[in-house]
């Protein structure tokens, strides 16, 4: 795969290359990050973060290995290091040459002179063990490489500023095993080949640059627990190796074990792109980098850590490594992280899952965590199982988890869940009745300390809308489909009450605790970017206008239409970002590939709908390797915000991806027979949905 690479111009700014980041995970819910400048910027940032059984987030066990270089009577910092005193020391980041992305893995090279030393980080699959290897690529002569590490005990959700515990620090063969307290998890840390020493000292306030949460500590300590020396000639590598496992660490005999270890990690990579290939041959024929990239990051969207059950890895891409709702995230992306990249098997493993564990309309969050899921988790699920038929064409499949279906979309029509229930006048589904967040959107309102909203939501019921027409086609594919093309068709009527004749667009909320709310957001793109909408022909060019004048960025939709004054300065005009506004102030990536499909169905041009989704390579290389943030601001230049890495942007526009640049096909499924201007069309199946392939 041809190379994401950044340069001393990015490198050598402190706070680009403190914004630009890193991820690489090891398939079970463990993970590493950084900042490519080697500063700890935030709570997800860590060389091993350790899965732990679902659902308790991963814990952090080694923070990171501070270098320097010893070369001809010198010492030089590689690390950079901020602190809360605002100080930053060392400045490592003025010697990095450059920072690639090459089969998945960062790589990086320090250049002081005529010395070049490479640095790649990988993990082991199925294992809590991050491999560090140094290369010495060229030098004048020996050098010595000194490396300290820096372990914590902590949750990645969690800061704690003050660390106050003395760690037991013991030989092991090859290394040592640390240990912050007795029941901790420990760390086995070897490093074939080079000498490793204890240490036991606090190295106090480090810096925190964004953490998330308001209140939330800005600062924590590490403990230095050992120094790693090791004598390097040109061409000489050696690897650290950290383990929560001791066989894994001191397992480790010598080089040719870690050469094997890095090959079965590039194996991995490749084997993903080769799966793409065969699977979507056009889509990847002339596949930019950037794309190739979100490829391989799609696969750290989804983690398998107990007893081999998929389960939701949005909590790996996100800003606080958690999510309110694991089981809504995760079936959202779940088209995009899979069949968009050729791994249906899995698809079918998380729709098993959830399809098996649906109570009271809504399955549970997450495995080990079995609160209920929000009423948009059961929607998605439809729709991810509509898309993994059509992909497979699994009618056995489709006819095990379609009576599970139906049981949870009456329940959730009857208000068996709590706030939620279906108006027998409109068909419409009401939710935020108990006060919680019932969709993607009330969570990001409840994050900015918002109001949520109360009543007949305009993307829950185009969801709703979908669930029954998806229902439909299902029932006929396995029987007769009358009742749920009824209640689609009722549901259909019931949505022309959110047409906003005045705007020429949808109402946000109609029959809420305040009347209806003509918010212009973004949420109404699904009335127009989902198999089916309830809108007619002129109803949907005129959102798409409107959505485009009001609402899209390059990098995403905004929020809220920036005529709305909830976040415009009055003085001025300018969006508003403190605190309490971010979020409504942000542009969201993952419904840029929503609005490029809109437009896709909409004006049937496809090349204008691929050109929307090619400003985000820009995006992503505004803020790491290989990754697409969850958010941009609302305002120009458009500058990545929030996590990172978000399995919502990576899988949605990898889904889009496929289905502008694969094979032709009709993306009108079924038009709206009943709004105003509508020339009656009889609600049809197209072959590419439901084939009579069996």
């Amino acid at each position: 795969m041809n190379e994401l690479r950044f340069g001393r111009g990015e490198l050598g700014d402190p706070d680009v290359a403190a914004r630009l980041e890193w991820r690489v995970t090891n398939g079970i819910g463990g993970f590493a990050a950084g900042t490519l400048s080697g500063e700890l910027a935030h709570r997800g940032h860590g060389l091993l973060f350790a899965a732990e059984p679902a659902p308790r987030p991963a814990t952090l066990v080694l923070a990171k290995l501070a270098a320097t270089l010893e070369l001809g009577g010198k010492s030089h910092a590689l690390d950079t290091s901020a602190w809360k005193s605002g100080a930053l020391d060392p400045v490592g980041h003025r010697h990095l040459e450059s920072v690639r992305l090459e089969d998945g893995l960062p790589v990086w090279v320090w250049s002081i002179g005529g010395t070049r030393l490479e640095h790649r980080v990988w993990m082991e699959r199925g294992e809590n063990t991050t491999y560090a290897q140094y290369r010495l690529r060229s030098s004048p002569g020996a050098v010595r490489l000194r490396l300290h590490a820096l372990v914590n005990h902590r949750s990645a959700t969690d800061v704690v500023p003050r660390g106050d515990w003395t760690a037991r620090i013991e030989p092991a063969p090859g290394g040592l095993c640390i240990q912050a307290w007795e029941g901790a998890t420990p760390l086995w840390l070897t490093a074939p080949g080079a000498e490793v020493h204890p240490r036991h000292d606090w190295y106090r306030d480090y810096r925190l640059r964004s953490d998330g949460p308001p209140h939330a500590p800005a600062h924590e300590d590490h403990l230095l627990a050992a120094e790693i020396v090791a004598g390097l000639e040109p061409g000489d590598e050696f690897t650290v190796v950290a383990s929560t496992r001791k066989d894994a660490a001191t397992g480790i005999a010598g080089s040719l074990a870690i050469v094997s270890a890095h090959a079965r990690r590039n194996a991995h990579e490749r084997g993903l792109l080769e799966a793409w290939r065969r699977e979507h041959p056009q889509s990847a024929r002339h596949a930019a980098p950037w794309v190739q990239a979100l490829v391989t990051a799609a696969a750290d969207g989804i983690a398998e850590p107990t007893g081999g059950v998929a389960h939701p890895g949005a909590v790996l891409f996100s800003d606080a490594c958690t999510t309110s709702d694991p089981a809504r995230d995760t079936l959202l992306a779940l088209p995009g992280l899979t069949l968009a990249t050729g791994r249906a098997g899995l698809a079918r493993d998380v729709l098993e899952y959830f399809g098996e564990r649906l109570s009271g309309g809504v399955p549970p969050r997450a495995p080990g965590d079995e609160r209920p899921a929000t009423a948009d988790a059961t929607l998605w699920l439809v729709q991810a199982l509509r898309a993994y038929f059509e992909h497979t064409l699994d009618t056995g499949f489709l006819a095990t988890l379609f009576p599970r279906l139906e049981t949870a979309l009456e329940a959730l029509a009857s208000g068996a869940q709590a706030g939620v229930s279906a108006d027998a006048t409109d068909g419409l589904l009401r939710t935020g009745g108990d006060g919680a967040p019932a969709t993607w959107m009330d969570t990001q309102l409840a994050a900015a300390g918002l109001p949520m909203r109360q009543g007949k939501a305009v993307e829950t019921n185009a969801l709703w809308y979908n669930a029954h027409t998806a229902m439909a086609a299902f029932a006929r594919r396995l029987r007769a489909g009358e009742p749920w093309e009824k209640q689609a068709t009722k549901i259909e009527r019931g949505f022309a009450r959110f047409w906003n004749a005045d705007a020429h667009c949808l109402y946000d909320v109609l029959d809420g605790p305040h009347g209806t709310d003509a918010s212009i957001r973004p949420n109404q793109i699904l009335a127009l970017s989902l198999p089916d909408s309830p809108l007619s022909a002129s109803q949907r060019r005129a959102v798409l206008a409107r959505c485009a004048r009001d609402l899209a960025t390059s990098h995403g939709l905004r929020s809220l239409s920036l005529d709305d004054p909830r976040h415009i300065d009055s003085e001025t005009g300018d969006a508003v970002h403190d605190a309490r506004t971010a979020v409504m102030g942000s542009a969201w990536t993952w419904l840029l590939p929503h609005y490029a499909l809109a437009t896709l169905r909409v004006h049937g041009d496809r090349a204008a709908a691929l050109e929307l989704l090619e400003p985000l390579e820009g995006l992503m290389r505004g803020r790491g390797l290989g990754m697409l943030p969850e958010r941009s601001d609302s305002a120009r230049p458009h500058a990545g915000r929030g996590a990172a890495c978000r399995a919502w942007a990576t899988a949605e526009t990898l889904r889009a991806y496929r289905l502008l640049t694969g094979p032709r096909r009709d993306m009108r499924r079924r038009e709206s027979t009943h709004a105003k201007d509508a020339a009656p069309v009889k609600p049809r199946r197209t072959a590419a949905a439901f084939s009579d392939r069996a």
